[in-house]
């Protein structure tokens, strides 16, 4: 079989390593491009190029000698709206742009079930209409929109909807849970917590993204939403980290209607981390349908809601002391927390 070379776009990120060391378990040669250092310990064994995908000239150098693109690169909803276009809009087609005229054979799009808004109904599946929340929602759409049309074109284009994944390497907005359940902490749930609200694991993703890579490219050229097959209620998810730390804490419910509003006013006030696709929808049924990725791509996701946060908690456990005192606007650093540092005792 011939060398396949792979170039991730964000192999620095949560996503992207974790791609990585799937790529290199399996002797694929792996090129990642992204703003932030490669500072793994695999980085002797990865071609990491420092650069941003906005830049068409870096973006050109990147794509030499791929024969395949997993875009993973994203701003994500903290950063500013004129930031998240650019990146998320922009990037994307520059990217699809070089891809094409390079003739990459095949692209793999890391989008967002974000596109589907707050649905009012459940489960959702990949047909139903697309209702961005925030900036991010919104650019992501458009981006799906370019990749379509580089589909019609002839480009081989894998759409993936991913529910919000957890896993190895995990920090963001969960690590609010990890650090309150670790230091003996209770932790706030939205409303009564009784909602479904469905998760995924970061190496189910990263094995869907290799079967889109390897499977005919008939079958893989589509959009397919990504998320666990056995899940929760969104109480149920935090029950079971506060359960791991072991201080015998609870989830502790908090009235939805105004706690939505506090929590409006405080990232209006630049006091609060979560944004709105978070605190928005916590207290909504989240459930996507994976018929599709089953019946086309052959593949049930293994790991549920409990194991993949389980997981994601014990590697934050024995990786804590890295990062403390380290922020960041990424999935792989601690947010600031703002005024939630001082919530965190009243639970």
């Amino acid at each position: 079989m011939a060398t396949i070379r792979c170039l991730i776009t964000g192999g620095s990120g949560f996503l992207g390593i974790n791609l990585v060391r799937l790529l290199l378990a399996k002797s694929r040669p792996a090129r990642s491009l992204d703003i932030a250092e490669f500072d793994y310990p695999e980085r002797n064994r990865v071609d990491a190029i420092l650069g941003d995908i906005r830049d068409a000239d870096t973006v050109e150098r990147a794509m030499i000698d791929a024969d395949i693109v997993v875009h993973c690169a994203a701003a994500l909803p903290l950063a500013s709206d004129a930031e998240i276009h650019s990146t998320d809009f922009d990037g994307t087609r520059i990217l699809l742009d070089a891809a094409w005229r390079h003739g990459v054979s095949r692209f793999v799009f890391i989008s967002s079930t974000a596109v589907y808004g707050i649905p009012d109904h459940h489960p959702i599946h990949e047909d139903d209409a697309l209702h961005g929340v925030g900036a991010y929602g919104h650019a992501k759409i458009e981006a799906e929109r370019l990749c379509a049309d580089y589909r019609a074109r002839g480009l081989c284009v894998s759409i993936l909807r991913p529910k919000s994944f957890v896993g190895p390497e995990r920090l963001g907005a969960f690590e609010l849970l990890y650090d309150w359940a670790f230091d003996g902490h209770a932790f706030p749930v939205l409303g009564r917590g009784d909602n479904i609200y469905q998760l995924l694991d970061v190496e189910d993703l990263c094995q869907v993204i290799y079967l889109c890579m390897t499977l005919d490219a008939k079958v893989v050229n589509g959009t397919f939403n990504v998320g666990a097959k056995e899940f929760s209620t969104m109480r149920d998810n935090f029950q079971s980290v506060l359960d791991r730390a072991g201080h015998g804490k609870r989830v502790v419910a908090l009235p939805a209607k105004p706690a939505v509003v506090l929590l409006r006013l405080l990232a209006a006030l630049g006091l609060s981390p979560l944004y709105r696709w978070i605190y928005e929808t916590a207290d909504h049924e989240s459930v996507v349908a994976i018929d599709r990725l089953q019946s086309r791509l052959g593949f049930t996701p293994q790991y549920s809601n409990r194991e993949a946060l389980l997981r994601n908690y014990d590697w934050y456990v024995a990786h804590r002391g890295e990062f403390q005192g380290r922020h960041g606007v990424s999935h792989r650093l601690p947010w600031k927390r703002g005024v939630l540092r001082i919530a965190k005792w009243l639970f």
